[in-house]
């Protein structure tokens, strides 16, 4: 049974990190290098995530640099941010490409909110998938009679407050993302 307990919390925790991930790479109105590092730029016909092919920095509140280690990439990686869902447009000067952060719209604070709320969702989503498997494999064991009901019991119920306690951090995690997105 602890074994179950183990690998649930650390699946759990994994949801959590993977949601947090996902709200980094929602552009608030500054620059952050989680915006663009989990980018898929084609390299050599292979789809690479653009932290791999250069160093981000962002040296101002609204500037990304992007410095790639082969100047030859500058086009693909230009075109991957342009067919992102950011909504910026790249310039390049032979070799760095700069990716300036405009201030928020009122309506595209309103739709990045929104994505952050079905974001939100399916970290809730993976945190029950993880709830559910965890209760199958605590049932499996009492059917086996590797433990009692009793034991099936406590399980279930401390299965029950891991996944309140996940759910309730993805929340919070949503909620201040939302607050920064919605900060002028």
């Amino acid at each position: 049974m602890d074994n179950i307990m183990n690998e649930a919390e650390r699946k759990f925790k994994n949801a959590i990190e993977a949601t947090g991930q996902e709200f980094a790479s929602i552009r608030t109105g500054r620059a952050s290098p989680a915006l663009v590092e989990r980018l898929q730029v084609s390299y050599y016909g292979a789809a690479t995530p653009l932290n791999q092919i250069a160093t981000i920095s962002a040296p101002e509140a609204r500037l990304l640099v992007i410095q790639p280690y082969d100047r030859n990439s500058i086009p693909d990686i230009e075109k991957a941010i342009t067919q992102s869902d950011l909504g910026l447009m790249p310039s390049d000067d032979g070799e760095v490409v700069r990716l300036p952060i405009p201030q928020l719209t009122e309506e595209r604070r309103k739709e990045l909110s929104k994505l952050v709320k079905v974001r939100a969702e399916e970290g809730r989503v993976h945190v029950r998938n993880v709830r559910r498997d965890a209760v199958e494999a605590l049932r499996e064991e009492e059917k086996k009679g590797d433990s009692t009901k009793d034991d099936l019991h406590r399980g279930m119920d401390d299965i029950q407050k891991s996944t309140d306690k996940y759910v309730k951090e993805i929340d919070e995690l949503m909620e201040k993302k939302i607050q920064e997105l919605m900060e002028i």
